[in-house]
């Protein structure tokens, strides 16, 4: 039986497909957002066809852990675009 599996200092904590790091909320976003299909995820990833359904069997049984790691994400680019644009203090 395959396993999503949490740990701490994998992936930042977010659920992955066990032995793999691999979240859940990427295989869903590739299907969601970057229009792929499950066989297209699973021949790119190198995993099992079942894998990417059990990542998603997880993902809708969670949404609202779904929604906070995805909200996360979305800060942490904003953090990373507004660090980025801050002028430079080093000097010429």
């Amino acid at each position: 039986m395959i396993e999503i599996v949490r740990a701490e200092g994998v992936l930042g904590g977010e659920p992955r497909i066990d032995g793999h790091r691999i979240s859940v909320l990427q295989v869903a976003e590739m299907i969601y957002e970057g229009g792929y299909g499950s066989e297209h995820i699973a021949d790119r990833l190198d995993i099992s066809l079942a894998e990417v359904h059990a990542a998603l069997s997880y993902y809708y049984e969670h949404p609202d852990e779904m929604d906070a790691f995805r909200e996360h994400h979305r800060e942490f680019e904003a953090q990373l675009k507004s660090e980025s644009s801050a002028p430079s203090t080093v000097e010429q």
